[in-house]
């Protein structure tokens, strides 16, 4: 089964999205950090001047190590800026600053797909690690033990299927809001959208490579089971 070569049929398209998603991502937000805004607002002034206007002055914006690490913490609402986004007044800066603070806003009215996101994270944590290595112990043991253990595997990564599909409206919907504050708010002119909405577009194209590899390595599970038993 290690050497399968129907797993290379499901996993290879979704691997290859992927690839070209990171590069789209990586490639548009080198460009766009490379474009001042016309305000000269840095990318945590800009998440500070959203987060107030939300009412979420008690939010805090710190920085975080590594490149494109920016993320936001509902159990310490933190928002958290890798470096380059915490200090530059760039295109690129603001766009991922304004989408990180889309996601406190949710948490702020109860966004229900953030909510199940976040429910769903120590099954996730558990499935993604060990669902795909209960699977091929089950399929390996099926012979003695049956395929008990195989659909457990199968059950628990089904649970990181169903959070990639849960995180795209979350991640869709940060980036609409910061669209649209971005704009409203002054941050950015019309004009300067375009850089903001080629790098966000190009992040959310990330989780779309990565619901499909999930949904895809689910599928062939199912394929495997369903080949072994007819």
């Amino acid at each position: 089964m290690y050497f399968d070569p129907l797993y290379f049929l499901f996993a290879l398209p979704p691997m290859l999205l992927g690839l070209w998603a990171q590069f789209r991502v990586k490639s548009a937000f080198s460009r766009y950090a490379q474009v001042r805004t016309r305000t000269g607002i840095s990318g945590a002034q800009a998440a500070r001047k959203l987060l107030d206007r939300g009412g979420l002055a008690g939010v805090t914006i710190e920085t975080a190590h590594g490149m494109l690490s920016d993320h936001y913490d509902p159990r310490h609402k933190a928002l958290r800026l890798s470096e380059q986004v915490y200090n530059l007044p760039s295109i690129a800066s603001v766009g991922v600053a304004a989408h990180e603070a889309g996601h406190a806003l949710q948490d702020k009215t109860g966004y229900l797909p953030l909510q199940l996101r976040s429910i769903m994270v120590p099954a996730v944590s558990i499935g993604s690690n060990l669902g795909p290595i209960i699977f091929m112990v089950g399929m390996f043991m099926a012979g003695t033990l049956g395929t008990t253990l195989a659909w457990a595997g199968i059950t628990l990564f089904a649970a990181t299927a169903l959070f990639a599909l849960v995180t795209l409206p979350v991640e869709f919907d940060a980036s609409r809001r910061a669209k649209e504050l971005l704009v409203s708010q002054g941050i950015v002119s019309r004009a300067e959208m375009e850089g903001v909405n080629a790098v966000l577009n190009a992040a959310a194209l990330t989780y779309v490579a990565a619901a499909a590899q999930a949904i895809m390595q689910l599928v062939y599970f199912l394929t495997v089971m369903n080949r072994r038993d007819s």
